[in-house]
């Protein structure tokens, strides 16, 4: 575990006992030119998105002073999963996954560009804003499904557990400077934000074009509604599959506090747009140490219960940043909160990867995507519309408590999930 700076809290050395160095850690997936610009892409991906959601949130909360309006936000994301899931995953299993994702940060650098061209015109309208944000969430739809699926391409099957940890550690990376930078840039008008935004997203796309993956293309003779619905019928024909994207898909429904940090830094901690970067930073930061420490070490027993442990843990800490009224302790909560839902994607992505066939992997990372991707703008709709009518405390309680008891139903409910011992 170590001394150093990133070292977790005591009681994530409890989740990672049974875990042991792995053979094939540390940074042994940087071996791989095509990860490496992935990882590349990655990171200048996740930090402009994490850039413009932040500025986002605050022009339109600016503009509003609604907490509806600021639901509405996630909710213009979350509809194009939802609606795209299934023709994202077959264009993800039907061509090559490179030049999907070139495609999507194509479209996110013109939607970012959109932003600037409105902020530096002074036409920010909400409604011009939530048409950009639907965009971009087309885009997140159909990069979403093909990045997920590409991984796997990029390295040997024994190094993927380590590609998939030093992946997260490059979204966590972006996530953690992202909306710090981004706070930093809204000082100065939201068009300096948009403006850098748009250069990151170019700077991914030109990444994404180095990247030369080796999935299967699998193109049928016909599209059919069997093909269409393959990724469906898969997850639930796996029990382990289908119990922690739900455990996943309800904790991260409930436990949705990330969506009200506006209105906890403007109301509750009386702090500016750089405070709020660091509210939004720390869970990121929490999951960035969490990543690093996966990447070295590997989870080797007792799978399940582990999965369940650390949602467990996410509830807790949402219950604890909504109970808190000092700005650094919350940050505390926060910290916690991003390192255990750091745990909880690490094995499911890798249970999902390691038993879903290559050419199928498209389809079955779009339905993920539904399940748990979306569901964070849906979690984030939810907070928003639950905080107009009840509070924002009450509503970041009531949802860290439901996702503990969310965690002791499924335990129940999937018990195959809860007695895996190993990920493999």
């Amino acid at each position: 575990m170590g001394d150093g700076p990133c070292t977790p809290p005591a009681q994530f050395r409890a989740l990672l006992s049974g875990a042991s160095v792995a053979e094939n850690g540390g940074f042994a997936a940087f071996r791989y030119r095509d990860f490496t610009a992935y990882y590349v892409a990655r990171i200048f991906n996740a930090l402009a998105v994490q850039m413009v959601d932040v500025a986002i949130g605050w022009l339109v909360y600016t503009l509003t002073g609604s907490a509806f309006a600021l639901g509405l936000v996630g909710l213009c994301i979350f509809l194009p999963n939802v609606l795209l899931a299934l023709p994202a995953g077959q264009v993800a299993d039907m061509f090559d996954r490179k030049h999907v994702l070139v495609a999507c940060a194509g479209l996110s650098t013109f939607a970012a560009a959109g932003l600037f061209v409105v902020a530096i015109t002074g036409i920010t309208t909400v409604p011009l804003l939530y048409a950009l944000i639907v965009v971009f969430g087309v885009s997140r739809a159909f990069s979403g499904a093909a990045g997920q699926a590409v991984v796997p391409s990029l390295v040997p099957p024994a190094f993927l557990a380590n590609a998939i940890a030093l992946s997260s550690s490059a979204y966590q990376t972006a996530t953690i400077a992202g909306p710090a930078i981004g706070g930093l840039l809204y000082a100065f008008g939201p068009s300096v934000v948009f403006g850098v935004t748009a250069a990151c997203f170019g700077i991914s796309l030109l990444a994404y074009a180095m990247v030369r993956p080796r999935g299967v293309i699998n193109r049928p003779e016909k599209l059919s509604y069997a093909y269409m619905t393959a990724g469906i019928r898969f997850i639930f024909s796996r029990p382990i599959i289908l119990g922690a994207i739900t455990l996943d898909l309800f904790a991260v429904l409930l436990g949705g506090a990330t969506a009200l940090l506006p209105i906890f830094a403007a109301d509750i901690f009386l702090v500016d747009p750089f405070g709020l970067g660091l509210l939004r930073s720390a869970p990121a930061v929490g999951a960035f140490c969490m990543s690093l420490l996966l990447a070295h070490v590997s989870i080797r027993n007792h799978v399940g219960l582990r999965l369940f442990q650390v949602v467990g843990l996410f509830g807790l800490a949402t219950v604890g940043f909504g109970l808190s009224t000092h700005f650094y302790v919350a940050m505390g909560f926060l910290f916690v909160l991003g390192a255990s839902d750091m745990v909880s994607v690490f094995i499911r992505s890798n249970l999902i990867q390691l038993e879903t066939p290559d050419e199928m992997r498209g389809r079955v990372a779009a339905v993920n995507m539904v399940f748990v991707g979306a569901s964070n703008e849906l979690g984030e709709f939810e907070s928003g519309t639950l905080a107009a009518l009840i509070g924002p405390v009450p509503a970041v309680v009531s949802g860290g408590i439901g996702t503990v008891l969310v965690a002791i139903y499924c335990a129940r409910a999937f018990p195959q999930l809860y007695r895996r011992n190993s990920l493999s």
